[in-house]
């Protein structure tokens, strides 16, 4: 017994199926109608999921911020909890179908407070920048250690020292003319700062601007 033949059409050498949802979708296409295709559902549905996930990351603190249904919020949480393979992806799917209850502006404000938690602050970059301004000063001046021991008093002044000098040692190139060479004493010296500068930060009477001990003077 030979196979009925389906009714369709090609377009781009692609058999279309009547009634199937790719016919569908081009006959909607060709009215101009602007109703969302199965295929956009699908890809809004898709990208709805994906945010729902990135909901996990989000801090604690950011999500109160939101103000989203309590629905939602609580299912974050038990999916944060959950261990189980099986039990996560169904919590996932009910998160997923809890983000497509959402308006377009609470839609954009997860978005947006996403992109805020991974943006440093104004005080982290600040602390960035004084920590490799200090960093560069102890090696490359000889009076910069004594500024900053005025600055951090609670530092281990030999160890400090002992780095400083082996970071110069590294730093000699080998060879004349060539690059300057950074070890890990450079790297232990920025991460000794920074954890003195964020230790000062935490202290509202103790001094924390970078500038803080140094007299003006060029070198």
């Amino acid at each position: 017994m030979s196979r009925k033949l389906k009714k369709g059409y090609y377009v781009k050498g692609q058999f279309v199926a009547e009634g199937s949802a790719l016919d569908l979708e081009y006959k909607r296409e060709l009215k101009g109608t602007d109703e969302p295709t199965r295929t956009d559902l699908k890809r809004e549905s898709t990208e709805l999921q994906k945010l729902g996930e990135d909901l996990l990351t989000l801090r604690p603190d950011l999500m109160v911020k939101l103000g989203l249904p309590d629905k939602l919020v609580d299912g974050v949480a038990e999916a944060k909890r959950i261990t189980n393979f099986e039990g996560k992806r169904r919590q996932m799917q009910f998160i997923g179908k809890q983000m497509r209850l959402l308006t377009p502006e609470q839609i954009e404000a997860i978005r947006a407070t996403l992109v805020e938690q991974h943006m440093p602050s104004a005080q982290e970059t600040m602390l960035l920048h004084q920590t490799e301004m200090w960093r560069d000063r102890l090696i490359a001046e000889e009076d910069a250690l004594g500024q900053w021991l005025n600055v951090s008093p609670s530092t281990d002044s030999q160890q400090l020292r002992s780095l400083i000098r082996q970071a110069r040692k590294d730093a000699k190139p080998e060879k004349p003319g060539e690059a300057l060479r950074h070890g890990r004493a450079y790297r232990d010296i920025y991460q000794l700062v920074r954890e003195q500068l964020t230790r000062a930060q935490e202290q509202p009477d103790a001094p924390t601007s970078a500038s803080d001990g140094y007299d003006g003077r060029d070198t």
